[in-house]
């Protein structure tokens, strides 16, 4: 084994553990702000999950607690991951069931 896959094989040791959704979560928190250089905010999350603003807000104040992302109170689009990014699952994308092919 080389010195990259040792470092690589050792920083995956060092991964913390986070459910299949909350690794969602993150990896939709990294790829937003990777591609539109800010953090998303809640409501970019809800959409992208087709889920509710509670569940949104819930898996973020989870993911705040279990210490994988930091906040800053009164601050919008604050999030900042706490984990290497290495660590993150694929994103996965979401179906919601729209399209926009039009039906005859």
């Amino acid at each position: 084994m080389d010195q990259t896959s040792c470092a690589l094989s050792e920083q995956r040791l060092a991964c913390p553990d986070f459910t299949d959704t909350q690794g969602q979560y993150l990896a939709f928190i990294w790829a937003y702000g990777l591609i539109n250089g800010r953090p998303p905010a809640e409501r970019d999350m809800q959409r992208f999950f087709a889920v509710t603003a509670p569940s949104v807000h819930q898996m973020v104040l989870t993911l705040e607690r279990h210490g994988l992302i930091r906040r800053q109170p009164g601050i919008a689009r604050s999030i900042e991951l706490l984990l290497d990014y290495n660590c993150l699952p694929v994103l996965q994308p979401r179906h919601t069931g729209k399209t926009s092919v039009q039906r005859h």
